[in-house]
């Protein structure tokens, strides 16, 4: 009986504050033997995962299955009949949330998650940015009124945790849950008091 083909998740990493959410995911779905993941960062995302992780770009990609380069508009990835669950943009930068809500596929991220929108798969983005201006409020609508999910990563307390990586890994694993992947353990769903 042949093995069912792995699902395949785009994860997209920016500029913006919070290369942490997208590390971890990575991480997380490399511990799963039925997903594979895509990798695409920017250039400014691999400036931020050095200052903010003091981890290199060759480091990040081990973590993925495949990666792609920023302007590979040609990868697999930047068609719609390459089949995938969806994608995360994790950090998502306010320039990247604004090519994405005006159809701007200027690089593999903003024209992967163009693609996922226009299959209707799930693009779930976690916006990196505050306080928001009126352009971010409005970027945020249209990406939503399109089938997009905004997720901005903030902490839940009632787990009374003062730990950052119980923290994010909340975050992390309820998006993962949003496509259905194996989250056991990453956090605690409520039950009410």
């Amino acid at each position: 009986m042949p093995k069912p083909p792995k699902k395949r998740l785009i994860i997209a990493m920016t500029g913006a504050t919070g290369a942490v959410y997208g590390v971890r995911m990575l991480q997380v779905l490399q511990a799963q033997p039925e997903w594979e993941t895509h990798l695409i960062i920017s250039s400014a995302g691999v400036v931020n995962l050095k200052h903010e992780m003091d981890m290199k770009r060759a480091e990040l990609m081990e973590l993925a299955d495949v990666t792609h380069g920023i302007n590979d508009i040609a990868a697999s990835i930047s068609s719609g009949g390459f089949k995938t669950e969806g994608m995360i943009i994790a950090p998502c930068s306010m320039k990247t949330l604004a090519a994405v809500a005006h159809g701007f596929g200027d690089n593999l991220i903003s024209r992967s998650a163009d693609v996922v929108l226009k299959e209707r798969r799930r693009l779930v983005i976690m916006p990196r940015e505050t306080p928001l201006n009126l352009i971010h409020i409005r970027n945020m609508a249209s990406v939503t009124e399109m089938g997009g999910i905004m997720f901005p990563p903030m902490p839940a307390f009632y787990s009374k945790t003062d730990s950052l990586t119980a923290m994010v890994n909340e975050t992390v694993g309820r998006v993962l849950d949003m496509f259905g992947v194996n989250v056991e353990g990453l956090y605690t769903p409520w039950e009410g008091l």
